[in-house]
């Protein structure tokens, strides 16, 4: 890891946050610190960290309740620290944001291997879902261009392959993405279908 991270940390032991706001800039990141989930969420929005590292256990708000918030709005690396280690929090730590879990105590040489193994998870599950992501857009944009195809095959008469290459034809013409062609003719063919409506005496 040769970036440098702004870590957010939460613990509700002082000892603890002394420990990480100490040990976390020896290994070239910056930490900012806070003593409970509350804290954690409401300072989350405003640090921006590219890393967050938490207790689970905290008084007010465990820190697997609080991470869940959080990457509601933004998606964001944890890594969990705790005193235990029972088969309930290992459990509930199975989600995708989570991405080492470390017990106390944590040795510099054990949190420096966390976060790099954390933030290399994170971007290549960044990656994944990004891939996933353009995959749903892709099918999307084809179920489109597949309506704009058939509208023009119905109004003009055309085979399937005559009407694709007008599309082609009409989007470097116009110098727009094929998709963009295509949700165009449909708003036309939306329009039409209105006023054709409208002049029906019926």
């Amino acid at each position: 890891m040769n970036r440098s991270l702004k870590v957010l940390v939460a613990d509700d032991e002082r000892n603890m946050r002394d420990y990480l706001q100490e040990l976390l800039p020896r290994l070239g990141h910056q930490a900012v610190v806070v003593g409970n989930g509350q804290q954690m969420i409401d300072l989350s929005r405003v640090a921006q960290p590219d890393l967050i590292i938490t207790d689970l256990r905290m008084g007010d708000l465990d820190g697997l309740t609080a991470v869940a918030e959080i990457n509601r709005e933004r998606a964001i690396p944890v890594i969990l620290v705790s005193a235990h280690s029972d088969a309930e929090w290992r459990a509930r730590s199975q989600q995708d944001y989570v991405m080492a879990y470390l017990v106390k105590p944590i040795k510099q040489s054990d949190l420096e291997c966390a976060i790099d193994l954390a933030m290399s998870r994170f971007e290549q599950f960044q990656a994944l879902r990004q891939e996933v992501a353009d995959l749903h857009q892709t099918l999307a944009d084809r179920k489109i261009i597949e309506r704009a195809k058939g509208i023009l095959m119905k109004r003009l008469g055309v085979q399937e392959h005559e009407a694709f290459r007008r599309l082609q034809k009409c989007s470097t013409q116009r110098n727009e993405k094929l998709i963009q062609v295509a949700h165009e003719l449909l708003k036309a063919e939306d329009i039409f279908d209105k006023l054709e409506h409208a002049s029906d005496p019926r």
